[in-house]
């Protein structure tokens, strides 16, 4: 019983002592954080303001993961010794509030940060992450749907909580970016088509509902010969301006996007609808708000369409429409970079639709009205 109660003894000490160590202290004493400890120390200023913050969580890679960074593309930034875009990684890796592992919760939530350099961001109140707990896994999505675990938690400091992860944060990049990375290029193609991406970019705090590119195809007919006017009129029909809408506060009500126009969002079960397209893929970060990804070109003409919740793949909102062989608007679009998150932003990828399905569920469960620059979203 001594050496029971010497033990106990001996680990409370220790845990006291650790809760005790300042951010530059744990860092140094945790071997697998020596490459974020060097990055971190090319911003002294940064290091001194972390240092003297309280209640923030701090999303720590591991030296392993910024070897994989730095094997990969995105890693061009820190070989090119970019120090703003270093900086805004680095802050993006800092969640304001203490969170414990055990407080993330098993529907998504989405934290702010401390990114909120107007040159990598427009989200009032800081770039988010999203947070959530599968099974045993603490999770946090970012850019593209990146999706960092964490191996080691709750290492506490002065200021608040340290997580370990295995893979870099993404910074989330401007929806232009992250429609080609996405692979939605028939939407990418119209909007620069329509010379629309560099206002879009820049806009803040936006909610996008982002036809797929099998969308486009089944109402090819109906597009194929639009005008500007009316392709402009389609598209703005999918922007919310001024509210980022992540699923998490999503409810059954009716949304404004364009002057006099508003597009009804409904919980259908485990499901999630706009007007009668489903969202496929939800929340997809990009630096100026959120994109959700719908099997449906909405019809701003015909707002009153509904799901069939019943049906797997939901009727086109253009009634006389027929699809093409080819896929709108691609001529102008880059070719696709990537997926998200390792999945295509499609319709017909189960995978990508399975989960992210669960990731649209949790519109269902939110209770706080999305609240935005003269705009909000209240449930019925």
């Amino acid at each position: 019983m001594q050496l029971k109660h010497l033990a106990l003894t001996g680990f409370l000490a220790a845990a006291a002592a650790q809760s005790t160590q300042n951010l530059t202290e744990v860092l140094s004493s945790t071997p697998e954080l020596s490459n974020l400890t060097t990055y971190l120390k090319l911003f002294p200023e940064l290091v001194e303001k972390l240092s003297q913050e309280s209640n923030i969580t701090i999303l720590a890679p591991s030296d392993e993961a910024f070897s994989e960074l730095l094997e990969s593309p995105e890693g061009e930034a820190i070989t090119a010794n970019d120090t703003a875009a270093i900086e805004a990684l680095l802050t993006y890796h800092v969640l304001n509030g203490a969170y414990a592992a055990a407080d993330v919760p098993e529907t998504a939530t989405f934290i702010p940060t401390l990114l909120e350099d107007p040159e990598f961001t427009n989200v009032t109140g800081g770039q988010v992450v999203q947070a959530v707990r599968d099974g045993d896994n603490v999770e946090f999505t970012s850019g593209l749907m990146a999706v960092s675990t964490v191996s080691q938690a709750d290492v506490n400091f002065t200021g608040g909580i340290v997580h370990i992860i295995d893979k870099v944060l993404t910074v989330p990049a401007n929806l232009s970016t992250t429609a080609i990375e996405s692979n939605l290029t028939s939407l990418g193609g119209a909007l620069i088509r329509l010379k629309l991406l560099e206002t879009l970019d820049t806009a803040p705090d936006l909610t996008v509902f982002a036809p797929n590119n099998e969308a486009f195809q089944k109402i090819g007919s109906a597009v194929a010969n639009l005008t500007d006017e009316e392709l402009t009129k389609i598209l703005t029909y999918h922007i919310v301006n001024g509210t980022v809408a992540y699923s998490s506060s999503l409810e059954n009500t009716t949304v404004e996007t364009s002057p006099d126009s508003e597009v009804t969002i409904s919980i259908k079960g485990e499901d999630v609808f706009v007007n009668s397209a489903k969202v496929v893929v939800a929340d997809v970060l990009v630096a100026n708000g959120v994109v959700h990804v719908i099997d449906n070109v909405l019809n701003p003409e015909n707002s009153e369409a509904t799901p069939d919740p019943t049906q797997s793949t939901q009727s086109p909102a253009y009634s006389d429409a027929s699809s093409a062989s080819d896929v709108p608007f691609t001529s102008d679009a880059p070719t696709p970079t990537g997926t998200l998150g390792g999945a295509a932003a499609t319709g017909t990828d189960e995978d990508a639709e399975e989960t992210n399905a669960a990731d649209a569920k949790t519109g269902s469960m939110g209770m706080v009205a999305l609240m935005g620059a003269g705009a909000a979203l209240l449930m019925v």
